[in-house]
């Protein structure tokens, strides 16, 4: 081991260590005081809650953990957007589980708490996989109503999706184990079926309070809208639990008896562990973003065994495109390389960056996937097309927009993994968020962006510039230095994995070492989903 490979090992594990602090800060949701009155009331959190359905020892990802994170400050925050959404096994069937978190404003809806779930529903659509809502939540968060509630994304499209899926006959299974109010009533009748907790639970349109301003009725929440409401006289639900434990039991018991799915049937040999050690792939990981590396030394220590079959290895070097296995499945790999590369011509191209002949040699590689039904995993790292005359007149434009028609005609599931930059149109290259990843996680050292911190306050302080000049004002050498400093530090905010992550531009950041976890069950879950069409580029420029 030399020096450089100590000093990114020691890099890489403080990145991973701050995100370990930042997921255990997460997983406080609301906070201590919150959650005793949660324990008080005779209720689980909603992670408690998961812990206890999911099987014991199985594998689980979680779905969005950071959103919300940073946002809505003069709120008081919202932690996990307010809900908990994981990807695990309930009696030994994959599934989607989703649960308000009742700690964080009473498990009130946000903006982004809409996204998150519809996220959620998106997962579950996609990969035809069940899905299984644990509710207790206040409803629509009032403060923030015109941001959550009639456009097409918001509130309502989360009871469309409940339609949908269940005319696509995905399983869902809802367990009212708290407050179910307003809008969200409609999601416990529109499941396939519905659980309320006795004395915890209750669904009503309109809440004692309400109801006495609305009509001048006077009637308690229980009597209103509690289980026993619910299970002998309106018949909106169809099983009261004692309590949250034993509602939850009744799950597992109704997920043990579904029946078995379609398969896609994608390949999947005997899982084997990668050959090299992937633990040193913090040693590989440069500490700087602009730093050159082999990408092939980490996808060694990403796949089965360490072996890969690379298409077209001496062609559009830029690109590594190859066959290889992941925990057993079978894969196609797309991914940048970092490396500066020497063309058989003798010029030299820049790593990160697509240049025409390997948008070439990628496209023609995800047709071929496609054509043999076989899983893609991006390994984003780009910096975007290169740039300047003689790309400009070699075809760039034509030769990347073939590459993104084919991301975005793609029928088989994609999976990117954001392993460092992913900027300006790479980021769509490369299968970003817009392109429909089945799954899009990024490690630490990832940043999104249309392009770097230092490229970005560069441009801008040139505009800033010459608007100046405009004015007849010039700038000095140390403002203009802090300005420069400035406009960085802000952009360099923007572009962390942190902020994305937030926003949900990607589903989570992750440990390295999980990556072959993320790819393995998000293939199993598309597996669940057979390929109803083919593959077509459409009409593209040749």
């Amino acid at each position: 081991m030399d020096i450089q490979f100590n000093t990114n090992e020691d890099h890489n594990k403080l990145a991973l260590a701050e995100l370990r602090k930042r997921l255990k800060r997460v997983y406080l949701g609301g906070g201590a005081k919150n959650l005793e009155k949660l324990h008080a009331a005779g209720k689980l959190s909603a992670r408690e809650r998961i812990d206890y359905l999911l099987d014991k020892g199985a594998r689980r990802i979680e779905i969005g953990a950071f959103a919300g994170e940073g946002m809505y400050p003069e709120h008081g925050g919202c932690p996990s957007a307010g809900v908990v959404v994981v990807m695990g096994y309930v009696a030994g069937v994959q599934c989607i589980v989703v649960a308000n978190d009742a700690t964080v404003k009473a498990g009130a809806w946000f903006p982004i708490t809409a996204k998150k779930n519809l996220r959620a529903q998106e997962i579950a659509m996609e990969n035809r996989l069940p899905i299984i809502y644990l509710v207790d939540s206040a409803g629509v968060y009032l403060p923030l109503q015109d941001e959550i509630f009639p456009d097409k994304e918001h509130f309502g499209r989360i009871f469309r999706n409940n339609a949908q899926m269940s005319a696509l006959g995905i399983t869902q299974i809802a367990v009212v184990m708290g407050s179910c109010v307003a809008g969200g009533a409609y999601l416990p009748i529109m499941s396939d079926e519905a659980m309320i907790v006795d004395k915890t639970g209750s669904i009503f349109l309109a809440g004692s309070y309400l109801v006495r301003a609305a009509i001048g009725e006077d009637i308690d929440n229980e009597t209103l809208g509690g289980a026993t409401t619910h299970c002998e006289i309106s018949g909106v639900t169809d099983y009261k639990a004692l309590d949250d434990k034993d509602a939850l039991d009744r799950v597992r018991r109704t997920m043990g008896k579904l029946g078995d799915y379609q398969r896609a049937g994608f390949n999947r040999a005997a899982a084997v562990p990668p050959a090299k050690d992937p633990k040193e792939i913090y040693g590989i990981l440069p500490t700087s973003r602009s730093e050159p590396y082999d990408m092939k030394e980490l996808i060694l220590r990403l796949v089965d065994n360490s072996e890969y079959d690379e298409y077209k290895v001496g062609y559009g070097q830029t690109l590594i495109t190859g066959y290889a296995r992941i925990d057993g499945w079978a894969v196609g790999i797309v991914a940048n390389q970092r490396k500066v590369v020497k063309t058989k011509k003798g010029e030299m191209q820049f790593g990160g960056v697509i240049y025409s002949d390997s948008a070439d040699k990628a496209t023609r590689f995800i047709a071929n996937c496609n054509q043999k039904r076989i899983p893609l995993v991006f390994l984003q790292d780009v910096t975007g097309f290169m740039v300047g005359s003689k790309s400009e007149h070699g075809g760039i434009i034509k030769d990347g927009a073939k590459l993104v028609n084919a991301v975005a005609n793609s029928v088989v599931p994609k999976f990117t993994i954001v392993v460092g930059n992913s900027y300006g149109a790479g980021n769509y290259a490369m299968c970003g968020k817009a392109y429909d990843p089945r799954l899009i996680a990024s490690w630490p050292s990832g940043n999104i962006a249309v392009m770097g911190g230092a490229q970005a306050a560069k441009v801008l302080l040139q505009i800033e510039t010459a608007t100046l000049k405009k004015r007849g004002e010039e700038l000095t050498p140390e403002r203009e230095a802090a300005l420069f400093e400035e406009i960085k530090a802000k952009y360099d905010e923007q572009i962390s994995p942190y902020y994305a992550a937030a926003r949900l531009w990607t589903d989570a950041v992750i440990d390295p070492l999980e990556t072959r976890l993320w790819i393995s069950m998000g293939i199993e879950a598309a597996d669940h989903a057979p390929i109803e069409r083919a593959f077509n580029l459409g009409i593209i420029q040749v």
